[in-house]
């Protein structure tokens, strides 16, 4: 007897949760550096092509691997190894990938502390206030030091878990309808606003020239492939957990694809944004991570035209991607908790929320190496676990059903053995590349 499971209402209530999920920080702090750093268009090219590779090969088995399962990481990893007599140790295997979205939403509910603040200083003059760049990178570093924001990284915690608690349809879903409609519409707007400044299309010039040395850079092939994996969320967690809430009669290909293409657009909308801003000031974008959204962009704010309603509109853009996020990475343990211990909702919830809070305020000076560790090593390696399991254990029958249910036109031949061996390679290329490199995403 199939197991009654919470579902979203609609087709695109779950592509846009899968968009919520996919667009956070890395789109918004990572990937206007990168394409700057790495040769403009010969970055955009090479990380199109991974885009397109990971989006329809990995991005698709973790949405048919959740929907075939109808569970969490932990009972699918179980099925999968069901078929072979090893449940349970598929069980074990399956808290991997769990335990790795717990400590991002761990790491994540510190940034989201900085982006709540953030966003709140923009509407009382807090947020622009400092005088120079030092005095910008003073304040947040007072900031992102040991128990330096607890109350407003409570409440981006408490504002995550209100949503959570109402469900997939009358929570998830229904936020990120707002949410991230909103966020494009405002970076949209940004994107319109800066183009109009002076000295903007040399950003766009440098957006979009050719390098043909970066083009068969390995480097910037690495980053590129890193940059991709990383946006789309494949971790065998969030994407795998949603996809368990989805109807029968959905077409998964056709919501990967929209899913990867909107994830693309929040990424080349920040680039849109954010370098030909820099471009208009005379700057070199050489910062990306934290100190890009923190430190030198509020300083460029500051120096704009109307810059404080710049600055508004950005964060509360930047604060709308978190939220989906934050919400996403916490679902896998919440439902989790939910399989394994036989809570309702609300209980737990309350469970993965207060250890949630608890140890994200008490790694606050840490969590740069904290969410180091977890992208690095846990993210790729439960992407690959949920790979092999998908594609490796349960087999070319079982995946090739599953994918193509609720598809009027089944799949062509190439998807199985681009996942099986393309896509698992992959994950242990990004794992062990990372690894050696410090981390490529």
């Amino acid at each position: 007897m199939e197991k009654k499971r919470d579902l979203f209402v609609s087709r695109w209530g779950f592509i846009l949760a899968c968009i919520g999920s996919a667009v956070g920080m890395g789109n918004i702090w990572m990937f206007p550096t990168r394409v700057s750093r790495f040769g403009g268009g010969s970055f955009l090219l090479w990380y199109l092509i991974f885009v397109v590779l990971i989006g329809s090969t990995g991005v698709i088995g973790e949405m048919s691997f959740g929907r075939a399962t109808r569970s969490g990481p932990v009972d699918a990893f179980g099925a999968a190894c069901g078929t072979r007599g090893r449940k349970k140790l598929g069980e074990a295997i399956g808290l991997i990938p769990v335990i790795g979205s717990m400590a991002l939403a761990i790491g994540y509910s510190v940034v989201m502390g900085w982006i709540f603040k953030y966003t709140f200083g923009t509407f009382t003059g807090a947020t622009l206030a400092p005088g120079s760049v030092d005095e910008f990178g003073a304040a947040f570093g007072g900031m992102a030091s040991s128990f330096g924001n607890n109350g407003w990284q409570l409440l981006a915690v408490a504002v995550a878990f209100a949503i959570l608690i109402l469900g997939v349809g009358g929570g998830i879903e229904k936020a990120n309808k707002v949410m991230m409609p909103l966020f494009f519409f405002l970076f949209l707007g940004l994107g319109i606003y800066i183009a109009f400044q002076p000295g903007a299309t040399d950003g766009y010039q440098y957006i979009f020239r050719l390098d043909m040395a970066a083009l068969t850079n390995p480097q910037v092939i690495i980053y590129a492939m890193g940059q991709a994996f990383f946006s789309l969320s494949v971790a065998g967690n969030g994407t795998l957990i949603y996809g368990s809430y989805l109807h029968d009669e959905e077409d998964i290909p056709a919501s990967a694809r929209n899913v990867a293409f909107f994830d693309t657009l929040a990424a080349t909308l920040a680039a849109f944004v954010i370098i030909p801003a820099m471009a208009t000031m005379g700057a070199q974008l050489d910062q990306g991570g934290p100190g890009l959204m923190f430190i030198f962009l509020p300083n460029l704010f500051k120096g704009l035209a109307g810059g404080p309603v710049i600055a508004v509109v950005f964060f509360v853009a930047v604060m709308f991607a978190g939220i989906t996020s934050l919400i996403n990475l916490y679902e896998a343990p919440i439902a989790t908790v939910q399989e394994k211990f036989h809570l309702g909702r609300i209980p737990a919830c309350a469970v993965v929320g207060i250890v949630g809070a608890v140890v994200s305020i008490c790694i606050q000076g840490i969590v740069s190496d904290w969410m180091d560790v977890v992208s690095i090593y846990i993210c790729p390696l439960g992407a690959g676990l949920a790979a092999i399991m998908f594609f490796w254990v349960f087999g070319k029958k079982f995946v090739e059903t599953e994918v193509n249910r609720g598809r009027k036109k089944p799949l062509g031949s190439w998807f199985y053995p681009l996942g099986k061996y393309l896509f698992s390679g992959m994950c242990i290329l990004v794992l062990l590349v990372g690894a050696a490199m410090g981390g490529i995403g």
